[in-house]
């Protein structure tokens, strides 16, 4: 009896009890679940060009450490999960447009 599994004193109820508790974490787990985004990547020009500044305010905001920066050969790249969680909230207390 290879690859198999006995069952001693185990009753039906039990067994339905069991499969029903994984039955109900199955249907918890597809409701919650979420696939993993691919991460996006953007040039430098393509982020300047999405925030409407100019290369010389990228290079200051990556002195600063508010936009990190990634690099492959020549090539400077930035996540785009990075640049939207660096953007900040402005509340009406701050001056911000509340739309």
């Amino acid at each position: 009896m290879k690859n198999s599994t006995i069952l001693h004193e185990v009753t039906p109820e039990q067994i339905t009890s069991l499969f029903e508790g994984l039955q109900n974490q199955l249907t918890e787990l597809k409701q919650n679940f979420q696939p993993k985004e691919p991460t996006v990547w953007l040039t430098r020009n393509e982020v300047a060009e999405l925030l409407k500044v100019d290369l010389s305010t990228l290079w200051n905001w990556q002195k600063k450490s508010k936009l990190v920066p990634f690099g492959i050969g020549n090539r400077v790249l930035y996540r785009r999960s990075d640049i939207d969680s660096a953007l900040i909230l402005l509340g009406k207390d701050k001056g911000g447009n509340d739309e």
